[in-house]
Order: structure tokens, then sequence, then C-alpha cells
């Protein structure tokens, strides 16, 4: 199943190639979740999701909690009247400046469909900032939701950084991490998805965190740009390779697609 969110870098086209390296396990746990593609469409007995962006978060709760109802209220953001430049930038205003965790997540979800190529980005202040997309009908993701609230009885969400959710994996977990991707090359710059970004040293303190849990007879995978740097950070610290190309839009232009180096590693315990 697709997620019901727009999400650049999702892995929705990849599960199947990463769920063949996923072991068995009674739980699989991911420090960030994203669209949760990867939830989406494996089968463990629970799951424990997490990620640093709080609306994020409290979306996927909102949805958990309410299901259905939930998704009617979404639906109200949907018409015609609000695909609209000027009702677009009234509504990212008041998720800025809204409290509410009920409508702030269902503006997340309007944004997200609304917003330009899917984008989730803040600035520095913490302010969402992604401009209208201009689109002819946006489509309301009825299904989608429908099929993460039903699978969603089985996890727990919890906002939080890689560090404090890899604490929380113990013996019969899998993890696997879809981190912000290093940079292809110098000039090129990660999209913040909440404020503060993903620098060098994250890249390093998440590798060693993978190797120290595969000692200790955990499975971690991470996915991550096929980079002489990158390769070379992961199997100094023991990870084997699973190296292809993938069809990517490297700029703000959606047309400008080329295919990218990527790479999937496993630390085995």
């Amino acid at each position: 199943m697709k997620p019901f969110l727009k999400w650049p870098g999702g892995k929705y086209r990849q599960v199947d190639r990463i769920g063949k390296q996923l072991n068995g396990g009674l739980r699989l746990v991911e420090p960030f979740v994203g669209s949760a593609a990867v939830f989406l469409n494996t089968d463990y007995r629970r799951y424990l999701l997490a990620d640093n962006n709080l609306d994020l978060i409290n979306l996927y709760r909102q949805l958990q909690e309410e299901g259905q109802t939930f998704i009617d209220y979404c639906r109200n953001y949907f018409s015609g009247k609000l695909n609209q430049s000027e009702a677009y930038y009234q509504l990212r205003k008041k998720f800025n400046l809204s409290r509410n965790r009920r409508l702030k997540s269902a503006l997340f979800l309007y944004l997200n469909r609304h917003g330009y190529n899917g984008l989730c980005r803040y600035n520095q202040k913490g302010t969402f900032n992604v401009p209208f997309g201009r689109y002819d009908q946006p489509y309301f993701p009825e299904k989608e939701m429908q099929f993460f609230h039903t699978k969603s009885r089985n996890a727990l969400f919890i906002n939080a950084g890689f560090h404090d959710t890899m604490k929380q994996v113990r013996k019969g977990d899998v993890v696997y991490c879809d981190p912000p991707y290093a940079p292809l090359n110098t000039t090129a710059r990660f999209t913040d998805y909440s404020s503060g970004g993903f620098n060098w040293q994250q890249q390093v303190e998440l590798a060693e965190w993978a190797n120290k849990l595969s000692r200790k007879g955990i499975q971690v995978v991470i996915s991550n740009h096929d980079i002489q740097s990158i390769s070379d950070l992961y199997q100094q610290r023991g990870a084997n390779m699973d190296q292809f190309r993938v069809r990517r839009t490297i700029s703000c232009h959606a047309d400008n697609r080329v295919k990218v180096g990527e790479l999937i590693a496993v630390f085995e315990p």
C-alpha cells in the first residue's frame, strides 16, 4: 500500500528490495519513519516508529486514535475553493500559529497534498515554508489513510531523535533507518524537513549505533546515497552492501530526473 503522504525520497518503490534485507523479528524499529512506506509494507508483530518531526508524528497519532472520524475531518480541506494560492497561504499561516493538535494534523495533510512537490520544509525558526503547488485537483488519500489506521493498531509512534530511539532497541528487534541522505556533492544541501538538519557527524554516529547494535545480536539496515564517503563509513563498521541506481529529481525542476547511486547497508548480528 502506498503511503498517504507525498514524500520526496520515500521508500515505497524500494520496499521489496528493503524487505528482502530485513531479518525476521518481533518488532521493527524505524528511527526515521518519514512517510512510513516500510512500516506499511512489512509484517511484524509490533512497530516502534519514530521521527524528530513532531507535526508528522502528531498526524500519525491522530489518525491512529480517530480513524474514519479524523479522515472525514481532513476531507473538509480538500474542497476546490481551498485549492487556491490565497487560501493555501492563509492555511499555512494558521498551521504555523496553531497549538491545536487535531487542527494542525489535518492542515499538515492539506499542506502536504497542496504544497510544492510534496515537500516538508521548515526554516530555522521552525516555520513551515513550502510554497503553493498549483495542482489541478489534489488527491485525497482516503483508502490509504484507512489502511494506515488499521495497521497502526500494532504501532507506537514517538517524537524522538535517532539516539533516543536506538536506546529503546532490544533483542528480537530489527532496525531500519532512512536518515536524511548525505549530499551527492559539495554544493548539494539537504532541505530540512525539521529545523536543525543532519550533518556528517550524525551520519557517523548513526553508523556507530548500527555497529554497536549488530554486535549485540540486532540487525540494522540503513539506506543512503552510494557515495564513497558513505560506503567507506559503513564498510569500515562491518556492513554488507546492496548497491543500485534509482531515478530521482536532483533539482527544483520535476522534469530534471537522473539516475543516482543508492545503497542499502546491512549490519548483520
